[in-house]
């Protein structure tokens, strides 16, 4: 690894051989043992995140690694992951039409709902495919996109217990092989006040032979075919969306079968619509899930162990608010793309629900603009999960989140938003109609004394009767920044309701040029950290953080 930076760098130094571009990403913490929560504290007390990312680009040439070192990984990420290694690695050529790629890249079909392969390190999440990509563009009427590889498969601890030769970027034994093609009808047709676009994907996969799969039944190296199809129209502000997806097979382990696993039919429809204009926008989006969790590897599905992190070949994400307050995060919705219960021997296929956005700016001068102006947004999102297989009836509702959010700036110093948010959780996976609910409310107050320095003060409280949502909580963070160098915060987040303890945080960060390093400390609860609508779960902990980010 070493010696293809050494020579990468050297080969870019000269101005007429292109340049280079990198960044670097270093989290650690080191963790204590705390009397007031259950903390998870791993061997030697500190764990160690870190990522290198180097590309280099001529002309229509471009190249790049990245190299990755956990010493060991964080808590909550599979503690498998360890050591340093060089992970992903590519060669990219393209001109106007054509594009080439050799190595490992991220891709997806859609929205997703078929392929994806992405990273997001929030979440220890790499589905690099390492193989091979074309694409082709004629004239913009049609695109192209032929691919095909392994993808990664960072395993879980318990498997690397079990397989002690797997190291924890192994490339899984499943191949795939796609292709999506785009015709834009607009350019063919010469239309100009709209756009149409006619989509469509298919996708194949092919596991190893596994003797214990072959012996409980489940032949995952047999070829699975999977498909989607779109259509994209947009016309002024109005937009339009539908996605229709079948992703094949499926496994699922549970011992209401006859034979301990399901085989079923993966689908979903998606369709989304919305409207922006004169300052007003306006979203609906309706998705229907049946089944859809297309794993890389089905190998642990027959072992009994569907715990796999990163092991997803599609990518679900949960349509409702995504916000950025702690206690509107307490307990997140997760897509319910199945359930399985075998010791009350019920099972539901999956969701059917939306969502509906609304944005709209009051433009300085009117009622309740004002002099500055002010901006509110409206969200409702529900799900249901299915009533029956196969049907798109709803049954025992599993979410409901209505929230209303203001933005203004009262004078041209402060500026307040504000929130209030009801979420409504069933319980129990919608197996019967008993759900739990949390009102919040949140205050998020900034103030400028000068170009350069701020303060913000948020405050936020969750009142609940339900012992899921921990009953009631407060949280307040207070910040000073100092542009663009400094920045400091403290924060202390209540559950007054149940367990009465605080979770303190306080911390600093400084940035220079293109650095930037923060240092804190803190108590972090037990729960989920999400990102995109996607989430793991996250062990409680105490400790203290250090995160360097820095780009070149």
């Amino acid at each position: 690894m070493v010696l293809s930076l050494a020579c990468c760098s050297a080969l870019c130094g000269q101005g007429n051989k292109g340049y280079v571009t990198g960044s670097l990403e270093s989290n650690s913490i080191g963790y204590v043992n705390d009397n007031r929560i259950p903390v998870t504290v791993p061997e030697g007390g500190i764990g160690s995140n870190n990522y290198l990312k180097v590309d280099y680009y001529r002309g229509a040439l471009s190249a790049g690694l990245q190299a990755e070192a956990y010493a060991p990984a964080l808590v909550g990420f599979p503690t498998n992951l360890h050591g340093a290694k060089l992970a992903n690695f590519y060669v990219d050529w393209r001109s106007r039409s054509l594009g080439l790629t050799a190595g490992t890249f991220y891709d997806q079909f859609g929205s997703g709902l078929l392929f994806r392969s992405y990273e997001d390190r929030a979440l220890g999440y790499n589905t690099a495919v390492l193989g091979g990509r074309l694409t082709y563009s004629l004239g913009g009427i049609v695109d192209v996109k032929v691919l095909g590889g392994l993808p990664r498969l960072p395993m879980t601890a318990e498997r690397a217990a079990a397989d002690r030769h797997v190291v924890y970027n192994e490339w899984s034994k499943t191949l795939i092989g796609g292709a999506d093609v785009s015709l834009s009808l607009s350019n063919l047709l010469g239309w100009e006040s709209a756009t149409v676009a006619v989509e469509g994907s298919v996708l194949g996969r092919r596991g190893a032979v596994e003797p214990k799969a072959v012996a409980a039944g489940v032949d995952v190296s047999q070829l699975n075919v999977g498909y989607s199809g779109r259509l994209n129209v947009e016309s002024g502000g109005f937009v339009a969306r539908a996605e229709w997806v079948d992703a094949g097979r499926n496994y699922f382990a549970t011992s209401i079968a006859p034979n301990g696993y399901f085989v079923k039919n993966s689908n979903a429809q998606l369709v989304d619509l919305g409207y922006s204009g004169g300052g007003l926008g306006v979203n609906l989006s309706v998705r229907r899930l049946e089944w859809m969790e297309s794993l890389i590897d089905y190998t642990d599905v027959v072992r009994g162990d569907e715990n796999i992190t990163n092991n997803y070949l599609n990518y679900v994400p949960a349509l409702c608010a995504q916000y950025s307050y702690t206690l509107t995060n307490i307990n997140p919705y997760i897509p319910e793309c199945y359930y399985i219960n075998d010791y009350y021997g019920l099972y539901s296929s999956g969701e059917i629900g939306g969502q509906l956005d609304v944005y709209y700016h009051f433009r300085r001068g009117t009622l309740l603009g004002g002099k500055r102006g002010m901006k509110m947004n409206f969200n409702l999102s529900t799900y249901y999960n299915l009533k029956e297989e196969g049907s798109a009836l709803p049954d025992n509702r599993l979410w409901l989140n209505v929230n209303v959010g203001m933005e203004k700036f009262f004078t041209r110093k402060f500026k307040l938003k504000a929130l209030y948010a009801m979420q409504q959780r069933n319980i129990n996976h919608g197996m019967n109609d008993v759900s739990a609910t949390a009102h919040i409310f949140v205050a998020d107050m900034l103030y400028k004394y000068t170009p350069k320095l701020s303060t913000r003060l948020e405050l936020q409280y969750l009142y609940s009767q339900d012992d899921m949502n921990g009953y009631d909580w407060m949280a307040a963070l207070f910040e000073i920044n100092w542009a663009p160098r400094w920045s400091l915060y403290a924060g202390d987040t209540f559950n007054h309701g149940a367990e009465r303890v605080h979770y303190y945080n306080f911390g600093v960060s400084y940035t220079a040029s293109r650095t930037r390093i923060a240092l804190g400390y803190g108590r972090n609860r037990a729960g989920l950290v999400c990102s995109g609508g996607v989430c793991r779960t996250m062990p409680a902990y105490t400790g203290g953080n250090l995160t360097i980010t820095s780009s070149f």
